[in-house]
């Protein structure tokens, strides 16, 4: 089930449609964290968006009431203007989170997309989506704290998601990040030996290209156009 999610994430993702993660507390930080390194990793902005139970308040302070709304999450979606184009993914470890089910049966009766993350079996938020992903972890060794077992096990899950969609769309070269984004003096400095590595260049020509261009796929290209 996670290859034809992805794959479906993929299509819609090539067609200018946007990927949703909701979710609360642990599950909804996570997905927040997922979309918010997909900028900085694949160069692709707005198209993975994260949302959380209680806002983003929740992100750094737990807002336990807020999970217990069936109807927010849907109001959330609808804020970004939400349609047939974009696909849902819930997550919950215990997969009957009332902010995850009312968000996913409404998207449902509108005719968008579903699936999702969750660590028990025959779950009703299951039952709502379209592509459910089930990741048996058994019982947590502190017993109701789901940010460890699940929590570990949906973040690999989530990697898969967003890191094989990515490669799909041409954002990898090889196993290079040809579209991240040089936002630091570290991320600058791979970029050059990216470079380097799949031109098979000197590292100063890499990093004139680099200078140059401030942009590995602009600094390949245009390389490689220029010694034609």
């Amino acid at each position: 089930m996670v290859n034809l999610l992805i794959e479906k994430a993929f299509k819609i993702l090539k067609n200018d449609g946007r990927l949703f993660y909701i979710g609360s507390g642990t599950s909804g930080r996570l997905g927040i964290l997922d979309a918010s390194e997909c900028l900085p990793t694949f160069g692709i902005e707005n198209k993975i968006i994260g949302l959380i139970a209680g806002g983003d308040a929740a992100i750094r302070k737990s807002q336990e009431h807020a999970e217990d709304s069936i109807t927010n999450a849907w109001k959330d979606l609808l804020f970004y203007n939400i349609d047939q184009n974009d696909m849902v993914i819930g997550i919950s470890a215990s997969g009957s989170t009332p902010y995850v089910l009312g968000g996913l049966i409404s998207c449902k009766k509108n005719g968008i997309t579903t699936g999702c993350i969750t660590c028990n079996q025959d779950t009703k938020i299951a039952q709502n989506s379209d592509f459910p992903i089930e990741v048996i972890v058994g019982a947590e060794y502190i017993s109701g704290s789901s940010r460890m077992k699940a929590g570990t096990a949906q973040k690999m899950i989530l990697n898969m998601i967003s890191s094989a969609v990515m490669i799909k769309l041409g954002r990898v070269l090889d196993n290079k990040m040809i579209d991240m984004k040089l936002s630091n003096n570290k991320l600058y400095e791979r970029a050059i030996r990216i470079v380097e590595s799949i031109l098979n260049i000197d590292k100063s020509v890499a990093k004139d290209l680099i200078h140059k261009y401030k942009n590995i796929r602009l600094a390949i290209e245009n390389y490689k156009s220029n010694d034609k």
